[in-house]
């Protein structure tokens, strides 16, 4: 066992008590006594470190709580959130979502993988270093948001005002984890988000269905234009919007290549028994990597309790979400879904945006990446998976490319069975108390550099 191993185990009931106290507040949008405490804990907790700590005001959102420690000539920016999701459907949890429980070496707890793990672990990895080695000889920067889950609508805001402050030399991203086979696996950049409603009106009201031949239906107007956004084999028809996706560098590529795609065991977990169109794994992962996407992701009309009542709706509305790539911004997903409805006849059909990220991808060759590689492999024991993407979204774009950062990965304490944005949310404490390990090697490589 190392010095630092050494350490995190004398410590480790300290930090498992630590993540408890902050995986109790309920700090879900809307819960503005629940995001206070979550934000005043972490505050004191950086300021423990003997950091000057900022709280940032992102309008009327909860703050973000800033602080930087150690000192060098190199620097990182570390990206977690202290917001939740929602705990619904709250009769599937195992415990109560807010009362942090251990079962079989898994804490359980909503937001203990996503994010309160990662935001301890980087508090507390600056203790273990400084236990093992002495002063942190580089400036780490903490930024911790409280908006990650609503979109970060203040971020870009932020990122603008306080730029020189934030500037790095990487960021340290939240996110990463142990894959279906327990390798580690982290990632270089996220895709871009574009969330909309689209909405039909029909009659002022609900009617009797015996009325469907003389009176539009709204369901049926909404269910065809939708119709028009993707064929029968899963390709976006969206005029244009297929034509602004840049294809994948070289380096990207061979990143991608050497990806071990657990598509049969995915499969399996999903309860699915092929991907899409029967993709092969390789085929999956590239579709992953590079495309934008176009997800209905929920649908609303009429009656649709149980049982039946005949009626013919007033009202259609669609939910979806448009996961995009470098180059097709929001702005331009927007414009693009807009003309493309307007062409084909459904100039009627009302779009309401909701959150729009642009797509952030890394400089594979940035320094952060090569680092958190090599932290990987002395931690771990196995060379780690590197994603040049994450299918998901998340605001990196503003902190990271969008300041001049040359990279940022994406490391975390889950694993496979984690349960993001589910019932039963965990992590393993044995991952938890590894990833303390991981970040601190990290952070002395880098500062070695």
């Amino acid at each position: 066992m190392t010095r630092v191993s050494e350490i995190i185990a004398a410590k480790s009931q300290q930090f498992q008590a630590e993540l408890e106290e902050l995986l109790v507040h309920p700090s879900v949008k809307g819960d503005e006594q629940g995001l206070r405490g979550a934000a005043d804990w972490v505050a004191r907790r950086l300021s423990a470190l003997g950091a000057q700590v900022h709280l940032l005001e992102a309008g009327d959102g909860p703050p973000v709580v800033f602080a930087e420690a150690g000192q060098g000539p190199r620097s990182i920016l570390s990206y977690t959130h202290y917001d939740v999701q929602p705990p619904d459907p709250l009769g599937e949890w195992g415990s109560p979502p807010f009362q942090p429980t251990l079962r079989e070496g898994k804490l359980y707890s909503r937001g203990v993988a996503d994010d309160k793990g990662d935001v301890t672990a980087r508090i507390q990895a600056v203790d273990v270093y400084r236990e093992a080695y002495g002063e942190l000889p580089l400036r780490l920067k903490f930024f911790v948001e409280g908006e990650e889950e609503s979109g970060s609508p203040h971020l870009a805001a932020l990122a603008g005002r306080y730029g020189e402050m934030l500037r790095a030399d990487g960021a340290l991203w939240e996110g990463g984890s142990f894959d279906e086979a327990e390798r580690y696996t982290f990632f270089c950049g996220l895709k871009g988000i574009q969330y909309v409603e689209l909405r039909v009106r029909g009659a002022a009201s609900d009617l009797h269905s015996a009325y469907a031949p003389i009176v539009p239906n709204p369901a049926w107007r909404l269910v065809h234009a939708l119709a028009t956004l993707k064929d029968e084999h899963d390709r976006i028809r969206v005029d244009g919007f297929m034509e602004q996706v840049r294809p994948p560098t070289e380096a990207e590529l061979a990143y991608i290549r050497r990806i071990p795609f657990p598509g049969d065991a995915m499969k399996k977990m999903w309860g699915i028994p092929e991907f899409v169109n029967d993709a092969t794994d390789q085929q999956a992962l590239m579709r992953f990597q590079t495309q934008p996407t176009c997800t209905i992701c929920g649908l609303r009309s009429g009656y649709t309790e149980e049982g039946e009542k005949t009626v013919l709706p007033s009202s259609a509305m669609a939910k979806l979400d448009f996961r995009l790539v470098p180059d097709l911004t929001p702005e331009l997903a927007l414009e693009l879904l807009r003309d493309h409805l307007d062409r084909h006849g459904y100039g009627d059909v009302e779009i309401v945006p909701f959150a729009g990220m642009p797509a952030a991808r890394s400089d594979l060759t940035a320094p952060v990446v090569s680092v958190a590689a090599a932290a990987a492999r002395a931690v771990y024991g196995h060379e780690p998976v590197v994603y040049p993407t994450h299918g998901g979204s998340g605001p990196m774009y503003s902190l990271v490319q969008g300041l001049g950062i040359p990279g940022g990965v994406m490391v975390g304490v889950g694993y496979a069975g984690m349960r993001l944005h589910a019932p039963n949310e965990n992590i393993r404490l044995a991952d938890y108390f590894h990833h303390i390990e991981f970040l601190v090697e990290f952070m002395r490589l880098f500062a070695a550099g």
